[in-house]
């Protein structure tokens, strides 16, 4: 059976643990900046090379820099050009709907992924302010990651390596889908559906 976790170390790993950091910090930079990536199962990936804390606690500060980098980056190319106000009134009545239409939704946006290219809509709102947006961006972060980080660490110091790697995936993907599905009853619930835009 096909394993990607081998398969991704097989690339980066030859490099040691820098080209590990490199690779989950690409990986985070691709996803603030162009397309999702499924950071959360890259960065457990990641974690597996070398599963200690202080690698853990690297591979975290490489994800939340990456993800400043990424946000500030589309920030200012949206910035740059000129968007039609039809656009910033489209983003500015979808974050209304949302649960809160501050910059915390990019905090809530961790467990309830709604916002799309966040560094975008920072600029396309006039209420948002950068430096308050990347505050809350850098806090889920540690938050959400941090969590994922003590869980693998957790499993791996309380089972067998193949079975702490087999447990921590399965973790990681449980943790995708209940993003998921939260999401989806977030866009349901405040009325955010392909009908209603």
């Amino acid at each position: 059976m096909f394993d990607i976790g081998d398969w991704m170390l097989s690339i980066f790993g030859p490099y040691g643990a820098w080209g590990v950091v490199l690779f989950v910090f690409l990986i985070f930079l691709i996803d603030a900046l162009v397309f999702p990536t499924l950071p959360e199962l890259f960065f457990v990936i990641g974690f597996m090379y070398d599963p200690t804390l202080s690698f853990g606690v690297t591979l975290l500060m490489a994800a939340a820099v990456a993800e400043v980098i990424g946000i500030t980056t589309l920030y200012l190319v949206v910035e740059r050009i000129r968007v039609p106000a039809k656009i910033r009134n489209i983003a500015d009545r979808y974050i209304k709907f949302l649960v809160c239409s501050d910059e915390r939704m990019l905090l809530v946006n961790r467990v309830a992924p709604m916002i799309p290219f966040a560094g975008a809509f920072v600029s396309l709102i006039d209420s948002w302010k950068l430096s308050r947006a990347l505050f809350y961006v850098v806090l889920g972060c540690i938050i959400k990651y941090g969590f994922i980080l003590l869980m693998s660490d957790f499993f791996q110091r309380y089972f067998e390596s193949g079975d702490a790697q087999t447990y921590t995936i399965i973790f990681v993907i449980a943790v995708i889908a209940i993003s998921f599905v939260a999401a989806f009853l977030k866009k349901r619930k405040s009325g955010v559906t392909d009908e209603n835009r």
